[in-house]
């Protein structure tokens, strides 16, 4: 029995030496080998969308149609407010402090305490990037410029606080800020 256990000992040993040190040829459990392969075929089975794995008309199809249903279950508050609304808000004193507020919590970093511009642009004067009409003004902060790196406020903010956002702004105008950063954009007459 000794003679057996030192053939198969010898035939486990791999015929190469490094450094006086051989190897044992280890087979990998089979087990594990046919789970490796089971994920092969299924990774393939799952990129071609095989009858069973996956729903319907593909994944792409099940997921547009499912952001459709949210957007219709949670509409963009883009556009909600009608001018008419906001330019009435604006006369509210009270709206006006609350947007002070929201603009002095999330806007400070990038437009200044008091609106004159650091990176973002200067919000008191008539020079205007992305249109400076009041509701041009709601859809700008609602949603964003992303290429600008402003965020899009509207899936941040409550749609209340943009509008109050929006008078705020609205009602910096023509003011003097400290260090006024200069007019970018398209001037815009009020």
């Amino acid at each position: 029995m000794a003679d057996t256990e030192k053939k198969k000992e010898k035939d486990r040993l791999l015929e190469h030496s490094y450094d006086g040190i051989q190897e044992y040829d280890n087979p990998m459990p089979r087990w594990w080998v046919l789970t490796f392969w089971a994920t092969i075929i299924f990774a393939g089975l799952y990129t071609l969308n095989f009858a069973g794995i996956g729903t319907g008309s593909g994944r792409i199809a099940a997921y547009e149609k499912e952001m459709a249903a949210f957007r219709a279950a949670h509409p963009s508050p883009a556009g909600l407010t009608s001018p008419e609304k906001l330019l009435a808000l604006t006369k509210d004193g009270h709206e006006v402090s609350e947007g002070k507020k929201v603009f002095v919590k999330n806007c400070v970093p990038c437009h200044g305490p008091d609106g004159g511009g650091v990176i973002g642009p200067n919000l008191t004067d008539n020079a205007w990037i992305h249109g400076g009409k009041i509701q041009e003004i709601n859809a700008t902060i609602t949603n964003g410029v992303l290429a600008k790196g402003m965020p899009q406020w509207g899936k941040i903010l409550k749609p209340e606080e943009i509008d109050e956002v929006t008078t705020f702004v609205w009602s910096i105008y023509g003011t003097t800020p400290a260090k006024p950063k200069a007019p970018e954009g398209v001037v815009v007459a009020r």
